[in-house]
């Protein structure tokens, strides 16, 4: 039988209805709120074979947890344990369900209508059933197409809501109770023209070279690796704050290649002229031209992984090429750090392994 003073004290609001102490009924209590639960047990007390009767708004917040629910009245001693354990499951569905039980004041719903009449329904892109996730569409000066995504709480507006935004740097709303959906478009628009020469450095990469990673750039990214010739890549990191100042620059390639471009680039860094744009800046100081997009298709410079045969692999592009001038094979980073460790003529020093190439065997 059920220790009656455990079960009391867990949950006060469910008792028995029989001697036998084999059916238990009442209300279980999660987030300070009350909801009707009947629990019938066999005369074993084997909880695996206990059966829960409860309300239909309880069996729809519970709806998709039965598995969890099930496991718990196999794996639980007693009714004691399991009751603890519903409680537990029961704050985590309300939690995830919240949106569907929480009544707004009419207010919250009637200012954001006016704040969305006053910004235009034309620069909406989509709105939750709920109102509580709004997102909207602006325009750049370049004609790039933006979206801000708002998550509001009850609280709006005395509250701001969060504020979620591909950008590559912080997005930080100035708010006041006084303020609305307008304040926060307009320093959406002055946020997006701060980017712009940021964008346009991008977008002329982007449309001008072939950018091996990554491979479908987010308007947040702030790196790019591009192709320079055949298994030879320079990765670029661009300061979105400051976009035509000299980039973090990173040569992939066998050495033979990539040395010769570090010191042309060490030694004209100086040289380096804010006036002309990122692109031609690197042309410049590097003195090449990148392979051209309208000339050239990617497998012309691109190979795939000596050892995997593949280009890609888990989303990353051959990085490591063979220093010998004959061979420069290349390879996942993955693919051959697997390969050199399966060598018994292989050698390590600290991070780096020195080994036979999987291909010419130099």
């Amino acid at each position: 039988m059920v220790g009656s003073g455990a079960l009391l004290r867990q949950c006060p609001l469910l008792l028995p209805q029989n001697r036998e102490g084999t059916a238990y009924e009442g209300f279980v209590t999660a987030q300070g709120r009350d909801f009707h639960i009947r629990m019938l047990l066999p005369m074993d007390f084997q909880l695996k074979n206990a059966r829960i009767e409860c309300s239909w708004h309880l069996k729809k917040i519970l709806h998709g947890y039965q598995h969890i629910l099930k496991q718990r009245l196999h794996s639980c001693p007693d009714l004691v344990s399991f009751m603890v354990e519903l409680k537990t499951i029961l704050e985590i569905a309300l939690k995830n369900t919240q949106d569907l039980h929480i009544l707004w004041p009419p207010e919250y719903y009637s200012c954001l209508v006016r704040d969305l009449e006053i910004l235009g329904w034309n620069k909406v892109a989509y709105v939750d059933t709920g109102f509580t996730t709004i997102k909207l569409k602006a325009e750049d000066s370049c004609g790039r197409q933006h979206l801000i995504t708002l998550k509001l709480n009850a609280k709006y507006p005395t509250e701001p809501p969060d504020c979620l935004v591909d950008f590559p740097v912080q997005f930080a709303v100035s708010w006041m109770p006084q303020n609305s959906l307008i304040d926060i478009y307009n320093q959406f628009l002055a946020a997006l023209e701060s980017l712009k020469e940021f964008w346009d450095a991008m977008d002329e990469i982007d449309g001008k070279t072939w950018v091996l990673e990554p491979q479908n750039p987010t308007r947040s990214a702030t790196t790019r690796r591009i192709a320079i010739g055949n298994n030879v890549s320079v990765n670029i990191e661009v300061d979105p704050r400051h976009p035509n100042m000299l980039p973090e620059c990173y040569f992939l390639g066998a050495d033979h290649v990539v040395n010769p471009l570090r010191i042309k680039l060490n030694n004209s860094m100086h040289l380096w002229d804010p006036e002309i744009g990122l692109l031609q800046n690197l042309k410049d100081l590097l003195e090449i031209e990148f392979p051209s997009r309208a000339v050239l298709e990617k497998t012309d410079f691109a190979k795939d992984c000596g050892i995997c045969y593949a280009y890609r692999l888990n989303g990353t592009t051959p990085d490591q090429v063979c220093d010998d001038p004959r061979c420069g094979q290349p390879f996942h980073q993955a693919c051959l750090y697997e390969w050199l460790q399966g060598l018994p003529s292989s050698r390590q020093s600290f991070n780096v392994i020195f080994g036979e190439c999987p291909y010419c065997n130099k």
